[in-house]
């Protein structure tokens, strides 16, 4: 009776995992292998490597969008490590009003949010208005005044610049990187940290040697939830360079819905990027479970 009862419930538990079953096949597991079918096909549908032999004059895009992604991970990581580590220290009722303030902008439509960084950006946008009214332009072009070629300058060219495109992925995916952080280093247990003190470390090693290698897990989902969106991201870089800084989201997009339209080539780039990003995920996987290694022993 209880070898039945046991059979039931392992099939009743299976059971609920064929609707995911089912989506993950019809909305992960065939759009890539129609991918792969594309990339390595061409217009005649016969197998072909052209697609991949073409990706070498859009080397420059790979190097940028990588490039970019890298930057702005690497200043979420710098901005979100201490606003996570900052919130975990803070009573339970303080935590979730602050994740509560973290979240509140992820409420509004990503669009919206990355036009409402136009507004401000833009030659006439808020912030350069507000450097004129404080006098900022007349300064600068008071000293040089005399400087002969000298253009007089009425707004700095915040936006159509690679720091524009950066800055937006900062500010649309730094809660992917607190979120995961803070999760994790509130349940590190006080009392490894207090033996730590006790042992006679400081404030500085307590967290070299055991508050980071400990939150590591939560460091490299960051990292994947914010490398991965930022590398293939084609809004923000369309919004805020006006197509001045090409990122592969943008390459990708031109393929499917531009005047240059090949889907074959599109998926050829969008199957080495998804190549790229797994290389990478695993090899920050592979080093955060060396440093978790390392604590335990």
């Amino acid at each position: 009776m209880n070898k039945e009862r046991a059979f039931f419930d392992r099939y009743h538990r299976q059971s609920f995992a064929y609707p995911y079953v089912l989506w993950m096949a019809l909305f992960v597991v065939i759009p890539i292998i129609l991918i792969a079918v594309y990339a390595f096909s061409s217009a005649q549908n016969t197998f072909t490597l052209d697609n991949f032999a073409g990706m070498i004059s859009y080397a420059p895009v790979f190097g940028r969008s990588l490039w970019l992604a890298f930057i702005a991970t690497l200043i979420c990581i710098l901005i979100g490590y201490p606003v996570a580590l900052t919130i975990s220290r803070t009573p339970p009722k303080t935590q979730r009003v602050l994740l509560m303030l973290i979240m509140l902008p992820m409420w509004i439509n990503f669009l919206l949010r990355t036009y409402a960084w136009m507004s401000l950006l833009e030659n006439t946008g808020l912030i350069n208005r507000l450097l004129a009214s404080i006098g900022v332009f007349d300064l600068i072009n008071s000293l040089h005044a005399g400087d002969p070629g000298y253009t007089p300058i009425t707004h700095f060219q915040l936006i159509n610049t690679d720091g524009a495109v950066i800055l937006g992925m900062v500010y649309n995916y730094l809660p992917f990187m607190i979120l995961p952080i803070q999760s994790v280093i509130v349940k590190i247990d006080p009392f490894v940290i207090e033996a730590a003190q006790d042992l006679g470390a400081n404030s500085g090693t307590v967290f070299r040697r055991v508050i980071f290698p400990l939150s590591l897990s939560g460091v490299i989902s960051g990292i994947t939830m914010v490398f991965v969106p930022a590398v293939s991201t084609f809004v923000i870089s369309k919004l805020l360079s006006n197509g001045t800084v090409m990122l592969l989201g943008d390459l990708i997009e031109m393929q499917f819905t531009g005047a240059a339209y090949n889907p074959h080539l599109g998926s050829a780039i969008s199957l080495i990027m998804m190549v790229i990003v797994v290389i990478c995920m695993s090899v920050m996987s592979k080093f955060g479970e060396g440093e978790e290694q390392a604590v335990v022993m």
